[in-house]
């Protein structure tokens, strides 16, 4: 990276740094394939799993199973993909490497944008591999192309929501291995106590209100919804809301925890 500030203001300079950010942690990731490849195995498993060994002793909300599926699946993906951020984060810090970002004339917001950015994209490339596995397998969708669209808009604006919360986590832990360990009976209960796999009514009452309102399960039945062609409005809300008041925390948060710890 060019330690010189860029030439076009602060507002310029600070996209800059952040794009270069961004690209310097895609060729990391892409220097270690077997996280990739991680990344893509366990929800095709997930899929294969689900389609086929237990796809015919669980039924959908009045849909085929693999079609109430593909779209939990999708939000599955980006949930334990932002595992990522804080791992990453976390190795940047042990390593010294944020330090040595912090002693160049770059924008402070760089190298938590960039970060975020990165892993956005990487979310986005396996959401779309295992929506080609979805078809392969017999997944359908009965919305519109736009609708189809607006729910893989909205599994990555998720996506990038979570991306900021394992930020945090990160920058507060400051080891690989302590992130990775922490964040997962976080991401798990989310994940497992919610819509993405059964739906909602099929679970213990006392368990139902949490899972029909924490944002996973918000999250998958407004991508479902979307489409399956569905009445999406209320999802679609909530999601975006749960989406909005995460980031207006999370972020702020995540920038004062690497201000204090670099």
């Amino acid at each position: 990276m060019n330690a010189r500030r860029p030439h076009g203001g602060i507002v310029l300079g600070a996209v800059r740094d952040t794009l270069a950010i961004t690209g310097r942690n895609l060729i990391a990731f892409r220097r270690v394939p077997q996280l990739m490849v991680f990344t893509f195995i366990q929800p095709v498993i997930f899929v294969l799993l689900f389609r086929y060994v237990f796809g015919g002793a669980i039924r959908g909300a009045g849909t085929s199973y693999v079609n109430y599926l593909m779209p939990g699946i999708f939000v599955q993906v980006v949930v334990f993909g932002s595992m990522a951020t804080a791992v990453g984060l976390a190795s940047d810090m042990r390593s010294g490497l944020l330090e040595r970002f912090r002693a160049l004339p770059m924008a402070r917001s760089a190298v938590l944008a960039g970060r975020t950015l990165a892993d956005l994209t990487r979310n986005m490339f396996v959401v779309v591999l295992i929506a080609v596995v979805g078809f392969l397998v017999g997944f359908r969708v009965h919305g519109t192309v736009g609708r189809f669209l607006a729910g893989m808009g909205l599994v990555l604006l998720f996506a990038y929501t979570l991306s900021w919360v394992l930020a945090t986590l990160g920058m507060a832990v400051g080891d690989p291995e302590s992130a990775q360990a922490a964040a997962f009976p976080i991401i798990a209960p989310l994940v497992f106590a919610s819509s993405i796999f059964i739906p909602v009514h099929t679970m213990p009452g006392w368990l139902q209100p949490f899972a029909e309102h924490q944002p996973v399960s918000v999250t998958a039945s407004a991508v479902r919804a979307l489409m399956e062609g569905g009445a999406a409005t209320s999802y679609v809300v909530q999601s975006v809301a749960w989406c909005l008041g995460i980031l207006a925390i999370c972020a702020p948060l995540a920038v004062w925890r690497y201000r204090r710890t670099v």
